[in-house]
C-alpha cells in the first residue's frame, strides 16, 4: 500500500462558502459537468458518448476521440489548470520530483532537468521559455478544488483510485518519448493545441510503464491535433507520444488515470491466500505434507503439478457451489485508505449529527460512497485460532493534500502525521454483525429494533458506534 507523501498545501482561499463571490461566468462553467451522482458526472464528461456504448465499444478496446466545438466547454476546462496558475502555485512550497518534474525529449529520450529543493518561479518560467522543457505538474487535485470534485466522484464511479497530472509544452517541443502506461488514460486538452500519434500496443493492457523505441512502434494508428475542450481516451499498453504544434504558444492537457493494477489478475492474487487460507481449515488434503525434499528439487515434477491441479479444481468447484466465500482485502483496504476524502468534507462535517439512536428509531447510512465493509482475520495477536471479524472502513479522514503522492521523504517533524494518515480509519464488529451491516449499506431506512441481531444491545452497540464515527444518523 503506498504511503503518503508530505503535505505541501495551504488551503485555496477562493471558495464561495467562505464569502467569495461567484460570478456569473463561474456558475455557468461549474454547470458544465453534472455532479448529481458519479455516474451522472462521468456521462457529462464524456459527452455526447452514452456510456453504455462506450464501456461496450472502447473501453480497455481501442481509442476514442471527442473533437468539440464548445465555447463554453473551452472556457470550462482552461479554469481547472492553465499556464498562469504556476506562479501562484509557486508559493506553495513546491519541489521539484515531488510536485512536477522539468523534462524534455532529445533524440527519442527524456532528458530531466529539475532543480534541487523548491521550485523557483523564475527559474520554471526560464525553463520553459528558454529551454522548451515540458512541465510535468503531478496530482493538481491537491490544488484544484474542481479536480478534487471531479476526481473524487470519478473513484465513486470506477471504484478505483483516480490519479491526474498536468502537462504544459511550448510550441515545437515534446516531453516525453515514446512509451505505454499501465492505467487508463483520459486527457483532456485545457489550452492551445497538441498533436497526439498513438500505436499499436506490443503489451495490450499492460501492467507496466515502458518506453518504446521509434524503430519498434511502427506507423501511428491515430494522429490527431487535440483542440481545447477536445478529450481523448485511450486504454492502458497503448504507445503514445505528443507535441505542441509549431505556430502554437503553449498546450496544456490533463491526464485523468485509472484502473492501474485493477484486473482480474490482481484480484486473484488478492483474494487466492485467504481463499486457500479458508478452505485448509475444512479440507484434509490441503493439511497434509509435501512430499520429502520437494523444496529442493531442481524443478517441479509432473506429478506435483497433477496433484495442484486437483486441488484448483476443488477450490473452482467449491466457489461454484458458493461453499467459499472470496475476500478481497488488500486491493480494497488500498482504495479506501488512499482514495480521495469527500468534496469539500470539513471535520465537523464528520461529526455525530442529530440525536443519539434509540430502538423504536429509523436510522440510514451516512457517505455511503465513501464506506467499505470487509470480513478479515482479527489483527490481534492471541494464542486463540485466528478469528474472522466484519470491518467497516470509511475514507473520511483521508488527507486530499497527499492523495496518490506515493512514497516520499518526510522530514521527521511530520513522520508522526504521515503514519497517522496512513492508518485505515474504521469500525470493528463480530462476524455475527455482517447481515445487519449489509442491511444497513443496501441504502435503505431501517428500524433500529428490527436489525437482524439478537439481542437488543448488540443493536444499539452496533448504531451506536456508527454514530459515534459520524456514519450513521437517526432520519
Amino acid at each position: 500500500m503506498p504511503k503518503k507523501g508530505r503535505s505541501a498545501v495551504k488551503r485555496p482561499d477562493n471558495k464561495a462558502e467562505n464569502g467569495v463571490a461567484v460570478s456569473a461566468k463561474q456558475r455557468k462553467t461549474e454547470s458544465l459537468l453534472c455532479f448529481e451522482s458519479p455516474a451522472s458526472l462521468f456521462q457529462s464528461l464524456i459527452a455526447p458518448m452514452d456510456v453504455e456504448q462506450f464501456f461496450q465499444e472502447y473501453w480497455e478496446k481501442k481509442p476514442l476521440l471527442l473533437q468539440r466545438s464548445d465555447p463554453a466547454l473551452t472556457s470550462y476546462y482552461q479554469s481547472l489548470f492553465q499556464l498562469s496558475d504556476l506562479k501562484h502555485l509557486c508559493t506553495q512550497n513546491l519541489e521539484y520530483a515531488r510536485d512536477l518534474n522539468v523534462c524534455r525529449c532529445v533524440n527519442g529520450k527524456k532528458k530531466v532537468m529539475n532543480k534541487e529543493g523548491r521550485v523557483n518561479y523564475s527559474q520554471l518560467k526560464k525553463d520553459f521559455d528558454q529551454r522548451r522543457a515540458t512541465i510535468q505538474f503531478h496530482q493538481p487535485q491537491r490544488f484544484k478544488d474542481e479536480l478534487w470534485h471531479i476526481q473524487e466522484q470519478l473513484e465513486c464511479f470506477f471504484g478505483a483510485l483516480v490519479g491526474s497530472n498536468v502537462y504544459i509544452t511550448p510550441q515545437e517541443s515534446q516531453g516525453l518519448p515514446p512509451h505505454y502506461d499501465d492505467v487508463e488514460v483520459f486527457i483532456l486538452q485545457l489550452e492551445g493545441q497538441k498533436h497526439w500519434r498513438l500505436y499499436e500496443p506490443t503489451v495490450p493492457l499492460a501492467r507496466e510503464y515502458s518506453l518504446e523505441p521509434e524503430e519498434r512502434i511502427g506507423k501511428p494508428t491515430h494522429d490527431i491535433i487535440l483542440k481545447a475542450g477536445d478529450l481523448l481516451y485511450f486504454p492502458r499498453g497503448t504507445i503514445h507520444q505528443a507535441d505542441t504544434p509549431a505556430g502554437v504558444e503553449h498546450s496544456t492537457h490533463l491526464t485523468l488515470s485509472t484502473y492501474q493494477n485493477m484486473s482480474w489478475g490482481d484480484f486473484l492474487l488478492d483474494v487466492f491466500p485467504s481463499l486457500l487460507f479458508d478452505s485448509m481449515k475444512g479440507d484434509l488434503s490441503l493439511r497434509q505434507g509435501l512430499p520429502r525434499s520437494l523444496l529442493c528439487s531442481p524443478g517441479v515434477s509432473s506429478e506435483v503439478n497433477k496433484q495442484v491441479s486437483v486441488f484448483l479444481r476443488g477450490l473452482a468447484e467449491s466457489l461454484e457451489k458458493e461453499q467459499q466465500e472470496l475476500r478481497s482485502s488488500e486491493m480494497r483496504r488500498d482504495f479506501i485508505s488512499s482514495r480521495l476524502p469527500p468534496y469539500k468534507l470539513q471535520e465537523e462535517d464528520i461529526m455525530p449529527v442529530g440525536k443519539l439512536p434509540a430502538l423504536e428509531d429509523s436510522v440510514c447510512v451516512r457517505f455511503k460512497e465513501h464506506i467499505l465493509l470487509t470480513v478479515e482475520p482479527s489483527q490481534e495477536n492471541t494464542d486463540e485460532a485466528t478469528e474472522l471479524m466484519a470491518f467497516m472502513f470509511h475514507s473520511l479522514k483521508n488527507k486530499r493534500e497527499t492523495h496518490m503522492m506515493g512514497v516520499h521523504s518526510v522530514d521527521d517533524e511530520d513522520q508522526e502525521d504521515e503514519e497517522e494518515s496512513s492508518q485505515l480509519q474504521g469500525l470493528r464488529f463480530p462476524l455475527t454483525h455482517l447481515p445487519a451491516l449489509r442491511r444497513l449499506l443496501s441504502g435503505e431506512r431501517l428500524l433500529v429494533a428490527e436489525l437482524p441481531l439478537e439481542l437488543d444491545a448488540d443493536k444499539l452497540g452496533m448504531v451506536m458506534g456508527l454514530w459515534t464515527e459520524g456514519l450513521l444518523q437517526v432520519c
